[in-house]
């Protein structure tokens, strides 16, 4: 997704942000982006296990074999 943005292209959108924000304000909003992206993770891999099968919650019953 940002493979192509460059360390030039990350300098100019902090001085961007720093000067939409101010500095006081920047700390508080890394934090935000931190946490609602550790959230989104979260998220995804919770939904991610829920689709691959529990095997072992799986109860296979044998059948006895049966005598004539």
């Amino acid at each position: 997704m940002f493979n192509n943005i460059g360390i030039s292209g990350l300098v100019i959108i902090l001085l961007i942000a720093l000067i939409v924000f101010g500095p006081a304000k920047l700390p508080q909003l890394g934090r935000a982006f931190g946490d609602t992206l550790r959230e989104f993770r979260n998220s995804t891999k919770g939904i991610a296990d829920d689709d691959e099968p529990d095997n072992s919650k799986v109860i296979v019953k044998e059948e006895q074999p049966k005598l004539l």
